[in-house]
């Protein structure tokens, strides 16, 4: 029996041409029993091949197996296919990957041949001669007797039962010979030969693709490439008959591969599971689960715990107890704690926020009595999948609970995920482009054709209108291989905050590398391959509305003494939805943007529910679906209420019959449909990947005759399809909209009740949202802030509020509004300032700071307290030499000493002012832009002129 014990997939970035999916459909069509996906010193591409194999042995009851492997390329070249026996020597294999990763640059690994030594056991091992070594095989003493020695030393630690020697063919008419060569050394080391065909493509049509991969990697042309390009499309699965063919001669080499892979029995199933136990004080997880959860529910609800909560946790906590995911929702609580203690404002969101124990343990804020859906959204005993938590954080610190795991777990049990970067529409033009030898006029016609992901087909009309010739074959050719390299992986990027806490080392569940941010460590699967493994994550995430709101608040205690938090805010305050009917929204979470504000007073939010339906409906999953227009309409009374049936009714009565959620559309499938509740998830995970490689179509027509059967309406159904097709990458769960309302609510609390307060601290927390500074500035005076600029008596580096007389609060900018001053250099000069400046050259004596910094603040018209007019500051910090000594006695050391002659300039216009102020703080205090151009604008009739 044959197996291939050397496949490379795309994972070995630029070099292999098929997907890991790819090449296990491959191996099914060719009947194969199992194939090996060995990358280079990597496994970040197997469990996609597990999955495959997983979902092949669903549609047909049979599929080959995955075995697990990595291609281990030392420094000096030695090589060798590492294939794990069990779970023991997979750890091992992690460890050795992880020690090279790690002593590398992000991308690179250093590995030694005492590493393989060290780590080798626990392995069968299948050695990659060099080409001298096949030569010189029965030439003792010549230019390979080096590899040689390696191979007898791997041989003497490890044992020669778990060695065996690599042969593949070159299919350049010398492979007989070859082969007898490597036979003859294989002898001479006693050890085995085993055969592969070392594929990097599961069928022949790739090659041209492999071609553009290698040109890309080598940042050459396709027709520079010479002995680096294939020769031909040989390099690809084989079959058994084909092996034996070309192995004529050493067919127990072929056989020999069956006879390995039946002694490994390692599969990536066994590696679920291994989260950190989470015992405090001898206290077991489900007591303590139990116990704090009892303690939150009376933190929760002073009054009392109504009956219906109190039931739904224990529900909660049975169904957590089941399945043993109790140390996991610890884990999340623990890193939450840990942030309220030191001040840092969190929130848990996504489809945690249906959990009452999420919500006694504090980590979400919304209660799930909110919602309508069930805790089996959440964790589901049925689709035996974990949880998934996501919990945002300020993200100005966010840091601080990242370094906190690492240093609580260490970083030996803990790591961040991997963001698998594919190719998409317009890089994949310009790398696919340059690599054909496109010009880059050619190229940017090109990138303009393509949209979104892959942009479709571009028709010949559509060709010659942009100036391409369709009849040119190289033009064709790169818009064909443009088309077949959409969703290729391309690198490995740092996913966002989703971590991996593991109760034992993390290096022997999965290699870990350096990331390229410093004090990082990533792992190199990406979230879906952690959840296909059904490995627990924690989502640690940053938003910047969080250190908004927290320093809002922080703002009203120091100001009004009043402290709230996101529990405690006054609900439904009826003024604030005032001032959403009415689009007033500039700044607030989630409904600052053109389409929400327009959206807004069509919407006209009078509840907090209102405002999850608002966060949720202008997305691309309800838009594309076309569910707006009816809502609004159904709302507004212009059209009535209906339902499909009365099992839809039921799903969809609280948004008005129209399907605006995930929950909704996948519930829809299911009772409208007739999906199995397995069905409906695989259609929501396939929705998910259907830019990358996801087979929509199949769900399509099961999903319309299923419909159709039930006797819905061919039309809604479609329209339902469109929709389900949209939420599959931008479609919100009812809890996460849930949690999101809540921010809305509160960031429009503050905005209608501090309009100054909640100004401040959203420029204390950009860059964020969708407005500039000055957007915020003008649009706080509007409310009735005042606001006060930048002054070198009077700022820090925040903005702050500032008591004014008449004991009314003032917005005081900050040094931070200056273009290019630094935070350390605001304070150094907010330190050293004592009773104030008095000249420019005071703030440098004093401060230290250099005479470019001078500069930014006189440009800023920071100077103008001390009585010193924009141009006039100028001048004086432009005065300043750093060369000059500073005097051991001045005649004033506050500033009043010997002078220049005084220099008259004449006095600054009202334009030239705002120019220069949106130049250094990019806002201004003056005149709006406009207001300096209106009277050019408006004829003496008062009528304005179109312009």
């Amino acid at each position: 029996m044959f197996i291939e014990l050397s496949a490379t997939s795309n994972f070995t970035f630029l070099t292999g041409a098929s997907h890991p999916e790819e090449l296990m459909e491959g191996v099914a069509e060719l009947g194969q029993t199992a194939l090996a996906i060995a990358d280079m010193n990597s496994v970040a591409g197997i469990v996609r091949a597990h999955v495959q194999a997983r979902e092949i042995r669903r549609k047909t009851g049979a599929a080959p197996r995955l075995v697990p492997a990595a291609l281990i390329r030392l420094m000096d070249g030695f090589t060798v296919t590492a294939l794990p026996q069990d779970r023991a020597g997979w750890g091992r294999l992690c460890r050795l990957i992880s020690a090279g990763r790690l002593r590398a640059p992000k991308g690179d690994c250093h590995l030694g041949f005492d590493d393989l030594l060290e780590w080798g056991t626990g392995m069968d091992l299948l050695l990659h001669p060099p080409p001298e070594a096949v030569r010189q095989a029965t030439t003792p003493g010549g230019g390979a007797a080096g590899w040689v020695r390696q191979a007898e030393r791997l041989a003497r630690r490890l044992g020669r039962d778990h060695l065996a020697l690599h042969m593949a063919p070159c299919y350049d008419g010398g492979d007989p010979a070859r082969f007898d060569r490597l036979a003859a050394l294989a002898d001479q080391l006693g050890l085995p030969t085993v055969a592969s065909a070392r594929p990097i493509m599961h069928r022949a049509a790739r090659r041209p693709l492999a071609d553009v991969l290698t040109a890309i990697r080598n940042g050459v042309r396709v027709d520079d490439l010479g002995r680096t390009a294939l020769v031909h499309a040989e390099q690809r699965l084989r079959s058994e008959t084909d092996m034996l063919k070309i192995f004529r001669g050493h067919e127990t080499a072929v056989h020999r591969s069956g006879e390995i892979v039946r002694r490994l029995t390692f599969s990536l199933d066994e590696l679920r599971y291994e989260y950190p136990s989470e015992i405090a004080a001898g206290e077991e997880p489900s007591a303590r689960l139990s116990r704090l959860t009892r303690d939150g529910l009376r933190w929760r609800y002073p009054q009392g715990v109504p009956g219906k909560v109190r039931k739904m946790a224990d529900h909660e906590l049975d169904l957590i107890a089941r399945l043993k995911y109790e140390p996991y929702f610890l884990t999340v609580r623990d890193v939450v704690a840990f942030a309220r203690d030191k001040g840092i404002l969190c929130q848990g969101r996504g489809s945690a926020a249906n959990s009452v124990v999420c919500y006694a343990l504090g980590v979400t804020s919304v209660s799930p009595e909110v919602g309508t859906m069930v805790f089996e959204r959440f964790v589901s005993e049925a689709r035996d999948e974990p949880p998934d938590i996501d919990v945002d954080f300020e993200h100005e610190r966010r840091e601080e609970v990242i370094q906190h795991i690492y240093e609580k777990y260490g970083r030996h049990r803990a790591g961040l995920c991997a963001t698998v970067i594919h190719y998409r529409g317009k890089r994949a033009a310009r790398e696919v482009g340059r690599a054909m030898g496109l010009s880059d006029d050619t190229l940017s016609a090109m990138s303009s054709q393509i949209w979104g992901w892959g942009g479709g087909e571009v028709s010949v009309e559509r060709l010659r209108e942009i100036g391409l010739d369709p009849t040119d074959r190289r033009v064709m050719k790169t818009l064909s291989l443009i088309a077949e390299i959409q969703g290729f992986p391309r690198h490995l990027s740092q996913h966002v905050g989703g971590f991996i806490m593991t109760e034992g080392r993390l290096d022997e569940l999965v290699p870990v590398e350096n990331a390229t941010m410093e004090n990082r460590t990533v792992i190199p699967w990406d979230k879906d391959d952690i959840d296909a493994l059904g490995i627990l994550k924690v989502d640690v995430l940053g938003l910047g509305m969080l250190s908004c709101i927290r320093k809002a608040f922080d703002l009203l205690q120091t100001h009004h003494k009043t402290r709230f938090t996101l529990a405690t805010l006054p609900p439904e305050d009826p003024a604030v939805y005032d001032m959403l009917c009415e689009a007033d929204s500039i700044g607030v979470f989630q409904v600052e943007s053109r389409a929400q504000m327009n959206f807004l007073p069509r919407m006209k939010p009078r509840k907090f529910y209102d405002l999850v339906i608002q966060v949720a409906i202008i997305r691309p999953g309800p838009i594309q679906g076309d569910m707006v227009h009816p809502f609004i309409r159904r709302r507004n009374g212009q059209e009535n209420v209906t339902f499909p049936s009365d099992a839809l009714g039921e799903v969809l009565g609280k948004t008005l019959g129209v399907p605006l959620f995930q929950e909704q559309a996948m519930q829809i499938a299911i009772i409208g449909a007739g999906f199995s509740p397995e069905e409906a998830d695989r259609l929501r995970r396939s929705l998910a990947t259907f830019k990358k490689h996801g087979n929509v179509s199949e769900f399509h027509d099961r999903f319309m005759q299923g419909m159709r059967a039930n006797g819905y309406d061919d039309d809604f159904s479609a329209r339902c399809f469109s929709q389900i097709e949209g939420f599959g990458s931008y479609g919100f769960p009812e809890s996460h909209a849930a949690s999101f309302a809540l921010l809305v609510y509160a960031s429009a609390w503050l905005k209608h009740h501090h309009p100054g307060i909640f100004a401040c601290a959203l420029l204390n927390s950009q860059p964020m949202g969708f407005y500039a500074p000055a957007q915020i500035v003008r649009d706080a005076r509007d409310h009735g802030v005042t606001v006060l600029p930048v002054c070198i008596n009077a700022s820090v580096w925040d903005n702050r509020m500032e008591k004014r007389a008449d004991g009314r609060l003032a917005l005081r900018l900050g040094f931070r509004q200056i273009r290019g001053v630094s935070e350390e250099e605001g304070e150094w000069i907010e330190q050293a300032r004592g009773n104030g400046y008095r000249a420019v050259e005071d703030v440098w004596r004093r401060a230290g700071v250099d005479t470019g910094v001078l500069t930014l603040l006189a440009e800023a018209d920071a100077f103008a307290a001390l009585g010193l007019a924009r141009r006039d500051a100028l001048w004086a910090a432009r005065a300043v030499s750093p060369a000059k000594p500073l005097p051991l006695f001045a005649d004033d050391m506050d500033g009043e000493g010997i002078v220049e002659p005084a220099v008259i300039f004449a006095e600054m216009s009202e334009d030239e002012h705002v120019v220069e102020d949106y130049a250094a703080i990019r806002l201004t205090l003056r005149s709006h832009p406009m207001a300096l151009l209106r009277a050019k604008l408006t004829p003496p009739t008062g009528n304005p002129r179109h312009v």
